[in-house]
């Protein structure tokens, strides 16, 4: 509960700073007479620029080494900005005239901004990381809400302090004075999250560099973050709704102040100055103990999204009621509405919020990465855009419905027509974000099954080919150096020379491809295609001899078919595991393809020693079955790591062939060196292999994703390995298949981000590197 009070104190800041000045903007128009223009151009152009410095900051924010880890002192740094810049954007003198103070309240706006995005983009991100608990992540939002609600409650009665004359002679003074006050005690609640909320050190993780450079090139990785988070469908659907939402009300939000001035009471200030003040603070009172515990109960019982659009509706009769209680002479019946306007806003970020953390697994899920801070950004860009374009909309309505700043009295047209925008506005933002949200999908049956899809990948047994680094050097007894030169060195090449010699040794053609025919959002459950097998073996028949397969059901059992029918030998694997049923089924159909004509080599399993999922002698069993049923012309193996062999004696024997997985990238090796790490491999592979040919089954390094001790992905790096294996293979006569032919983002689920860059395609066919 302290941590959920720390954060909460840090929204009452998040929501103060906002809420002034929106109370504070009042003086921009009525005592220094900025034109509807200049205050929707001092909206909306911080606020962009704030909005899209969010992106970067918050790459930064995920990416930073700290032994405080990687938010807290970003949020301590914002504070003070924010303290210091909020102070000296209101030290405006009408005497200075209406240009000079429209440029100065512009230019120190951008300092305010960035201290905003340097404080919030961190300081969201620790709510987001706070509990993976489907409904604990709405209690603490729903905490936060609930004390950052005191920001609207308290904010509307500075009106009344500034309107008192016997404090200060005009609108303009008391903002001076007061402007200092508020930026002091907001600085030191801002900064309250950075002391009593703990984090990790992260100084040991692998994350992205935050270098100048390392940022200009990150513009690439935000790129692919975007794209990446607005295709999960869940996430693009809570930023439109809360879009819709929050430009629509903030669109409007300042008009009941000139709406109660001179609807209700035409202009007259007696008796006036408090009803402003009324609308806006019981309208937060109410949401604060009424409306967030009741949607956070409303969300545990039916649903966040059923919470939501029920939430909504009810703000919609609230706005219409708005639209009949406005009456002149009777201000107190729009106090009638204010119930169900609350559930608007009120409900919005306690359950968006909330749900964003939901999303933020499903990210995890797809991308093997945690990105609170990028999809932070993000969804609080929506925010800020929409904050952006609500404030040159209302400087826009402004002008349409003529409003005379500084007038004693506004015409009847003015105010019907601001009274219309009041109402209509929020109403159909609102019924569009209901509209959009309608089938959203993640409730909390799905948010259980992701998260244990998530816990199970943590603790899951490998899938793939990667292992721990250090293991090649524990079997190098011999002490000799991996850490050396052998073959081609690369060292002294420039890129543009590497892309030449990799370009024209794909051309002249390869030995071998490890080929999967599946599609961007498909999966090992999915059935391949006749038509998408064909397409892909289209792309790669020029490029290899051979292609080695994985499955022989599920489609796949139509590949080696196909290859023979443009001049190419398969490998073809049947998938072996834990599941009994499957294991039969691939054997069988194995089995088949072989007495077909159509196999050129048989593999039974893949890695399924090295993933643990069977025995020695189960995998031996099956090797036996299928070299009894199939013709004695076709040798008969098993695919696994190569370490896997050095000890199993039986399984060699049970092998007419070795294939082996050979990966210097998961033993950590510089790419320099990788060749070597590959050649003491196959040396050790060779020693046990009691005569037999020693095929690479799997080799390969991966552009993208987390480095393994000084094997680092990247483009180069993947290209110079490329080249130095097929010229060392070539050289020493050894069969070689690279791994792989496309980018494939399933892997990302076993792997993580590096899981989906070890094509020579990319994951929409296109080769990725030309000269």
């Amino acid at each position: 509960m302290g941590q959920k009070v720390a954060f909460g104190i840090g929204m009452l800041a998040n929501q103060m700073f906002p809420a002034m000045l929106g109370i504070f903007t009042v003086v921009l128009i009525q005592n220094l007479g900025f034109a509807g223009w200049m205050l929707g151009l001092v909206a909306f152009l911080p606020k962009f620029y704030d909005a899209i410095l969010d992106l970067i900051m918050g790459y930064i924010s995920d990416n930073t080494r700290s032994k405080w880890g990687r938010r807290r002192q970003y949020v301590l740094a914002g504070a003070v900005i924010l303290g210091v810049s909020f102070a000296f954007m209101w030290q405006l003198y009408a005497s200075d005239g209406v240009t000079y103070n429209f440029i100065h309240f512009l230019i120190v706006s951008l300092f305010f901004y960035t201290g905003l995005t340097i404080f919030s983009i961190p300081y969201v991100a620790m709510g987001y990381e706070m509990s993976d608990n489907f409904h604990e992540r709405t209690n603490i939002m729903a905490t936060a809400q609930l004390i950052g609600q005191l920001a609207w409650v308290v904010a509307p009665w500075f009106w009344v302090i500034m309107a008192d004359k016997t404090l200060f002679p005009s609108g303009d003074v008391a903002v001076r004075t007061l402007a200092v006050y508020v930026a002091i005690a907001c600085a030191i609640m801002a900064a309250i999250p950075a002391f009593f909320i703990p984090s990790k050190s992260t100084l040991n993780e692998n994350y992205g560099s935050i270098s100048l450079k390392g940022i200009l090139n990150s513009f690439g990785e935000i790129k692919e973050g975007l794209k990446a988070s607005v295709e999960i469908k869940p996430f693009r659907k809570l930023c439109i709704a809360t879009f819709l939402i929050f430009n629509a009300f903030n669109t409007t939000a300042g008009f009941s102040y000139f709406i109660i001035k001179y609807y209700l009471f035409k202009g007259n200030e007696d008796g006036f100055g408090l009803w402003p003040t009324l609308f806006g603070s019981v309208g937060a009172l109410i949401t604060t103990v009424m409306v967030i515990p009741v949607v956070a109960k409303l969300s545990k019982t039916m649903g966040k999204k059923k919470a939501f659009i029920l939430s909504q509706g009810i703000s919609i009769l609230g706005y219409v009621l708005l639209w009949l209680l406005f009456i002149p002479g009777k201000p107190y019946l729009f106090l009638f509405a204010l119930p169900f306007f609350s559930f608007g806003i009120g409900s919005l970020f306690t359950l968006m919020m909330s749900m964003t953390s939901d999303v933020i697994d499903i990210d995890e899920l797809n991308t093997g990465k945690r990105r609170e801070g990028s999809l932070g950004a993000i969804y609080w860009w929506m925010v800020k855009f929409g904050l952006a374009v609500a404030g040159l909309l209302t400087g826009l309505i402004y002008s349409l419905v003529d409003f005379v700043p500084n007038a004693a009295t506004q015409s009847d047209q003015t105010m019907f027509w601001l009274r219309i925008f009041f109402s209509l506005i929020p109403i159909l933002g609102t019924l569009g974000a209901m509209w959009v949200m309608n089938d959203y999908d993640v409730d909390e049956a799905k948010a259980i099954e992701i998260s244990a899809l998530l816990q199970k990948r943590k603790a899951q047994k490998k899938q793939s080919s990667a292992y721990l680094p250090g293991k090649l050097l524990s079997l190098d007894l011999d002490n000799k150096s991996l850490n050396s030169i052998i073959g081609l060195d690369l060292s002294t090449k420039t890129e543009a020379e590497i892309k030449t010699q990799y370009s024209e040794i794909l051309q002249h053609g390869l030995h071998g491809l490890c080929f999967s025919p599946y599609a961007e959002g498909q999966d090992t459950n999915d059935v391949v295609t006749d038509k998408q097998i064909r397409r892909k073996l289209d792309i790669i028949a020029p490029h290899t001899k051979w292609i080695r397969t994985f499955s022989a059901t599920k489609g796949n059992e139509l590949i080696p078919e196909i290859a023979k029918e443009k001049g190419i030998q398969s490998i073809v694997g049947a998938w072996i595991s834990d599941d009994k049923d499957r294991n039969e089924k691939e054997i069988q159909s194995l089995i088949s393809l072989a007495k077909a004509g159509v196999v050129s080599v048989a593999a039974v399993g893949n890695e399924v020693l090295h993933r643990g999922e069977i025995s020695e002698q189960e995998l031996i069993g099956y090797i036996e079955r299928v070299r009894a049923a199939i013709p004695a012309s076709i040798p008969v193996g098993s695919v696994d790591a190569y370490y896997q062999f050095l000890d199993r004696p039986a399984l060699v024997d049970a092998c007419d062939l070795i294939l082996a997985n050979c990966y210097p990238f998961w033993e950590g090796a510089s790419a320099d060196y990788a060749l070597n790490y590959l050649s003491r491999m196959i040396g050790f592979t060779k020693e046990i292999a009691k005569g037999k040919k020693v095929i690479i089954t799997e080799t390969g390094w991966p552009t993208v994703g987390e480095t393994v001790e000084m094997a680092a992905p990247s483009q180069v790096n993947a290209m110079k390995y490329f080249i130095s294996v097929q010229e060392w293979a070539k050289s020493q006569n050894i069969d070689l298949f690279y791994f792989s032919s496309f980018d494939e983002s399933w892997k990302i689920k076993q792997e993580g981000e590096v899981g989906a860059g070890w094509g020579i395609w990319d994951k929409n066919e296109n080769l990725k590197f030309k000269k």
